[in-house]
């Protein structure tokens, strides 16, 4: 027979990897969406916080960084599409 606890841990385990954002598409875009637009503001306003990490982990803000100066229009309707979503649930 199993146990209460056992039961409850089980329960907590899967709801938290339901609500992960590596399992759910659309909160996975949202994430990647949000770090984009944290950098270019982070490297708008502190430029050597992004600029002196280029190569590695920390060279994804760098990239984001980038992504976000140059395709600012598509990031700002993403942005809008992402909001008007997150409305209509």
């Amino acid at each position: 027979m199993v146990s209460r606890s056992a039961k409850v841990l089980h329960t907590l385990t899967l709801e938290n990897f339901s609500k992960s954002a590596l399992f759910n598409f659309q909160s996975l875009l949202r994430v990647i969406l949000l770090m984009i637009c944290t950098c270019t503001y982070v490297r708008a306003v502190a430029p050597r916080l992004i600029d002196r990490n280029k190569e590695g982990i920390l060279g994804l803000f760098f990239m984001s960084a980038r992504i976000g100066e140059r395709l600012s229009p598509y990031v700002a309707i993403a942005c809008v599409a992402m909001a008007v979503t997150m409305l209509a649930q």
